[in-house]
């Protein structure tokens, strides 16, 4: 089986050389960039006809459009629940086409409960953390918002900032919540100019120039030690799979590997 390699540092003799690196800031300054607009997946968290969530999400697409970047807005109406329906269903085929194609993302919610709603976390679920090698959602950025019928609260953006984190995106300071959120827009779903449409312009201008900044680095971003290692332990187990005559059913387990048909369940 494979041996860390040799610390080069005596004071870090944990480190496994081979998978170490040294950030350096010419790899976070790409020499070539990309020119098209920045791709913007946005998703809200409601189906009711009259849908605050979608009402503010439609109001963040325009703005976004006006800075240049690429906005499509997923229509959460026929997504089964989690693991209700394959994979392949069309709804869900659609949800992750948009999530791998998008560069940053918008995720808005009602607060339902003191909570997010299901329909936004049931968006989220769909969205795997890999898709064979491909992560749809590593290194992208994300800008968060929400909407309440009562005092302002901020649990459901809460909520989503610890679901970007776990999505492993880049999650911006800034964020959105709307109060009383049936007195700020008018009878054509327009949103009415107030402190609370100023606070969505920032978040929308921020999400842009974190998209930009982040983009053409992101997979530098997010290249990880321990993913290195273990990237390379696979590999060597691969390699030496083949001289592994006899493991307990505990070491198959625990190092994921397949089962042999005598071994017991």
């Amino acid at each position: 089986m494979r041996k860390a390699s040799v610390s080069p540092n005596p004071d870090l003799p944990q480190l496994d050389a081979d998978a170490f690196r040294v950030p350096r800031l010419q790899e976070l300054l790409p020499t070539a960039r990309a020119t098209h607009a920045p791709r913007i997946l946005l998703l809200y968290g409601s189906l009711r006809e009259r849908s605050y969530s979608r009402l503010l999400t439609e109001e963040a697409a325009r703005l976004l459009r006006a800075m240049g970047a690429d906005p499509r807005i997923y229509d959460p109406r026929g997504l089964p629940l989690p693991d209700g329906e394959p994979e392949d269903h069309p709804k869900v085929q659609e949800l992750r086409d948009l999530a791998q194609w998008a560069e940053g993302m918008v995720w808005t919610s009602p607060e339902r409960h003191g909570a997010m709603t299901g329909i936004m976390k049931a968006q989220i679920d769909w969205i795997p953390l890999a898709v064979g090698s491909v992560r749809p959602t590593q290194g992208k950025t994300l800008a968060v918002m929400e909407v309440s019928g009562g005092s302002q609260s901020f649990n459901a953006v809460n909520q989503l900032r610890v679901l970007g984190r776990w999505m492993r995106m880049i999650t911006i300071p800034n964020q959105s919540s709307v109060a009383k959120a049936f007195l700020e827009f008018d009878d054509a779903g327009r949103m009415k100019p107030s402190p609370y449409y100023e606070r969505v312009v920032d978040v929308m201008e921020e999400l842009v120039k974190f998209t930009l900044l982040t983009r053409d680095c992101a997979d530098h971003l997010v290249d990880r030690y321990s993913e290195r290692r273990e990237s390379a332990e696979a590999l060597s187990k691969r390699v030496n799979l083949r001289s592994i005559r006899a493991c307990s059913p505990y070491f198959w387990r625990r190092e994921g590997l397949p089962r042999r048909a005598n071994q017991g369940a």
